[in-house]
């Protein structure tokens, strides 16, 4: 396929009242924020440009996630993309020695002691602000940070799914040299998306809910995507004898090996007679999970 029919969706029903409130709520803790770490995990869709309007004034670290999933022919923006974000870029590259979480307070550090502090410039310790869309690993980031500067345990909750973290937290300490804090935000997601393919790439990687935008729908875009961008190795992975442009076909294919099937009642003459047919949501979530997991190959969506 050379374009994907969206038929017609709108995806104002995909986003939760409480991120609007969550914004609010980050807005107020700007005023004690000395640098912002954004996390993300697609370079271009991934990132919520409401947060640039409203935290844009504030040095701006963006940590890139899963960067072991992404398509290593296909590199990431530069992190100076964009006018106002002024940001430096921190990822892990495959053959690179170095965590994130090791890169993360030296760069901060270094950018808190070069710029301006406005009205903290009395004080010796460091305020970060972690922000970014649903799901995208901010809790785990803190948690890591502290495990490794402070040798203590998980501060916060963290989950596989949008929606874990519902409003600011008080502030957790992540480091004693230098004194720094971080604090948790809600994921949010701009209430209104430029277009319905962003909104797509973000619900694959987990930052909307699938029951929101519907997992098939979100097969059918992953498919097309695939295909788009030659990377076939759902071919070989459920074992198809060849690429196919048709959900229905690969679907059918993963619910009749992996054995996706639900119970239904038929309405005959006779009475009611209890069959199993395939359950194509479920080899759609199946198809899904493989992905988000890998098992396709590695691949960017931006």
């Amino acid at each position: 396929r050379e374009r994907f029919d969206f038929g017609g969706r709108d995806v104002a029903s995909w986003f939760p009242r409480h991120m609007a409130k969550g914004l609010r709520q980050m807005r107020l803790a700007l005023r004690r924020a000395d640098c912002l770490v954004e996390r993300s995990h697609i370079p271009l869709s991934g990132r919520n440009p409401a947060l640039q309007e409203a935290l844009g004034i504030r040095p701006h670290v963006l940590v890139l996630n899963k960067m072991d999933l992404a398509d290593p022919r296909r590199q990431p923006v530069s992190a100076g993309a964009g006018p106002g974000w002024g940001q430096r870029c921190c990822h892990r590259q495959r053959d690179s020695p170095v965590p994130v979480p090791l890169q993360v307070v030296p760069m901060v550090a270094r950018l808190v002691a070069d710029g301006p502090r406005y009205h903290r410039a009395e004080s010796s310790e460091h305020n970060i602000l972690v922000i970014g869309v649903p799901n995208v690993g901010k809790s785990s980031l803190i948690n890591s940070l502290r495990r490794l500067h402070l040798k203590k345990g998980k501060a916060t909750a963290v989950g596989g799914e949008p929606g874990i973290t519902k409003a600011v937290l008080s502030r957790i300490q992540v480091c004693e040299k230098p004194l720094m804090y971080l604090v948790d935000t809600p994921g949010v997601l701009p209430p209104r998306l430029a277009d319905v393919e962003t909104g797509m790439k973000l619900a694959l990687c987990g930052a909307i809910h699938d029951h929101l935008v519907g997992e098939d729908i979100m097969a059918d875009y992953l498919l097309y995507t695939l295909n788009k961008q030659q990377q076939f190795g759902y071919v070989q992975h459920y074992r198809l004898g060849q690429a196919c442009d048709r959900i229905e076909s690969v679907l059918k294919h993963v619910a009749l090996t992996q054995g996706r099937t639900q119970k239904v009642k038929v309405l005959t003459g006779t009475g009611n007679v209890n069959m199993r047919m395939l359950n194509y949501t479920a080899a759609a979530y199946e198809f899904l999970r493989d992905f988000r997991a890998g098992r396709l190959g590695r691949v960017t969506l931006d």
